[in-house]
């Protein structure tokens, strides 16, 4: 018997041991196959003028006449700048903050304090945009309590932060890293954890302060991780947190605050329009999928991380 022949059954063999183990994951895959394979039955309505009563069998055939509509409609390409803005201002600040926040803890030594400043920040993760929504509206209104604070100490007018189109961006942003911060930590403490003692303990005994030895030691740990979390962000571009601005955008913003999602979610569902809001569904389907690729190719490229 061959060693390629040997190998394959090791390989048939390892697959069959942990049987129960794969059994567990029957739900799990059921549940992905109902909801994100047979749905995309209905992806051949971006190629049909559908109406619900003839069905997906008896609706006429349009070929490509929803994506030349929504290629030659101007507001489609204010939503898709729109949400490029959103989804990359994200990406960008949820990887800077983490990762100079977690040099940051890591420099403190009282395990108590420390371990109640994690907890602090990680907890806002947990909370639904419906709920933190909620909040936002009544502490961000004219009249609510950060609008009094700032007329109170620093005499100034209400800001319109859900009303007015470029601070409701800033609110946006902002609140969106306050969510996640904490939690996106976790990937850069857990880099730090990995860290050889020895490297620090070399560099004390050489005379580096710790400014030296953060700029010599721990950056350079850090950046590979950095590279991978910035590539696999990459297929996320198109992905600006529907849930968020579902939440919190209204008609006065919508030319600066709508986005892919919300738009698709007006015409599709509020206004019927499903062939057109499944072509343009399918578009970002597409791209978020060609990125994706290129993301991980990236990170197997430059940081030596693959899943399969």
């Amino acid at each position: 018997m061959s060693a390629y022949t040997t190998e394959q059954a090791k390989g048939k063999r390892r697959y069959k041991q942990p049987w129960i183990l794969h059994f567990m994951l029957l739900p799990a895959v059921i549940l992905v196959f109902i909801f994100s394979y047979l749905p995309m039955g209905g992806i051949v309505m971006a190629f049909q003028d559908y109406k619900a009563a003839l069905g997906i069998t008896g609706s006429p055939w349009v070929g490509l006449k929803h994506f030349r509509y929504m290629f030659e409609n101007e507001y489609f390409l204010q939503i898709t700048w729109n949400t490029l803005f959103f989804a990359c201002s994200k990406i960008v600040m949820n990887l800077v903050i983490p990762f100079i926040f977690a040099i940051l803890l890591n420099e403190v030594r009282h395990m108590g304090f420390k371990r109640s400043i994690q907890t602090l920040v990680y907890l806002p993760h947990f909370l639904s945009w419906v709920t933190l929504s909620g909040i936002l509206i009544d502490l961000l209104a004219q009249t609510g309590l950060v609008n009094q604070f700032l007329v109170e100490i620093f005499g100034i007018k209400p800001i319109f932060f859900l009303g007015d189109g470029n601070w409701f961006r800033f609110t946006i942003i902002i609140s969106d890293v306050w969510k996640e911060f904490g939690f996106n930590t976790i990937i850069f403490l857990a880099a730090l954890a990995a860290i050889n003692p020895a490297l620090y303990e070399a560099a004390e005994v050489d005379g580096a302060s710790r400014w030296k030895q953060t700029m010599h030691i721990t950056i350079p740990s850090l950046i590979p991780i950095t590279i991978v979390v910035a590539t696999l962000a990459l297929g996320n571009v198109l992905n600006a947190n529907f849930d968020q601005v579902f939440n919190l955008y209204n008609p006065l913003i919508y030319q600066q605050g709508d986005i892919i999602d919300t738009f698709v979610y007006r015409e599709g569902l509020l206004s019927g329009q499903f062939s057109f809001a499944t072509a343009v569904s399918l578009f970002k389907a597409m791209i978020s999928l060609i990125l994706i690729i290129i993301s991980y190719r990236l990170a197997y490229r430059f940081a030596g991380y693959r899943i399969f």
